[in-house]
């Protein structure tokens, strides 16, 4: 398992962009670094190197968020993506990555536009009430996409988003979630075998710009206004269904 300068170029600025994504975008850009890392090396590999980066990023948003996320949404989406990351792991090697990106890049997609299209008024700040059905598909498809590749952002942008909740609670909820999942994948990823000594170093050889990126994720987010970052976090969950999309029609 070897990269290129070039490759460890690209692969050490989509950790940074994740970092900086988790601390202070909510995940909007959270799913970058295993489609890049697998222009070099597999896809298998590639999520094997990014797990043990992803748990320190969720560890270090936990500290810098705690107290800030929802644990009403939180006590909804958690059982829901452990029954997901449960079936992604039933289906890693043996349903197609280009049908649940293909999928997951089409829902993402749709929910972007009707947020742009149709949002309500009275300000992002104001909640909105939350379906159970809707968070438990968002719960179970967040579990189930980002065991296979990590890509669990945008069915949790989804929710979250429709709550319209106070772009800190957002975020912090977003990481709180995501260390439960990361965490709970980490047995599974075990039990198929997909560490090696050489995903290890890798993780390990990365893992200095994890704190690098959460400080500069928490400084962006500072600086962005509560409806700015909606409108940022509705497109980033637009494009990130069309790299879904586009992944899953040419991969």
């Amino acid at each position: 398992m070897e990269m290129d300068a070039v490759g460890w170029i690209v692969t050490a600025i989509a950790i940074l962009l994740t970092g900086i994504s988790k601390s202070g975008l909510g995940g909007a850009l959270g799913g970058l670094a295993v489609p890049f890392m697998s222009m070099w090396i597999s896809p298998r590999d590639a999520v094997a190197v990014v797990l043990p980066i992803l748990i320190a990023m969720d560890f270090a948003g936990i500290r810098a968020w705690r107290g800030k996320a929802d644990w009403g949404d939180l006590r909804l989406l958690i059982p829901a993506a452990l029954v997901g990351i449960a079936l992604g792991t039933l289906a890693f090697g043996v349903m197609s990555d280009r049908v649940v990106k293909g999928a997951l890049g089409l829902i993402s997609i749709a929910f972007a536009l009707h947020r742009l299209l149709h949002r309500p008024g009275g300000g992002v700040t104001a909640a909105a009430p939350h379906g159970r059905w809707f968070a438990w598909a968002c719960g179970a498809g967040a579990g189930f996409t980002s065991t296979l590749a990590h890509a669990g952002g945008p069915p949790v942008m989804a929710y979250l988003l429709s709550r319209r909740v106070p772009k800190q609670t957002y975020v912090a909820t977003s990481v709180f979630f995501f260390a439960v999942i990361n965490l709970a994948k980490l047995p599974f990823y075990i039990g198929l075998d997909l560490f090696s000594r050489d995903t290890l170093i890798m993780s390990a050889t990365l893992l200095p710009l994890v704190p690098i990126g959460v400080w500069l994720g928490m400084r962006l987010l500072a600086r962005i206004p509560e409806r700015p970052f909606y409108y940022f976090a509705v497109t980033a969950l637009g494009l990130s269904g069309v790299k879904l999309l586009w992944d899953g029609l040419l991969a």
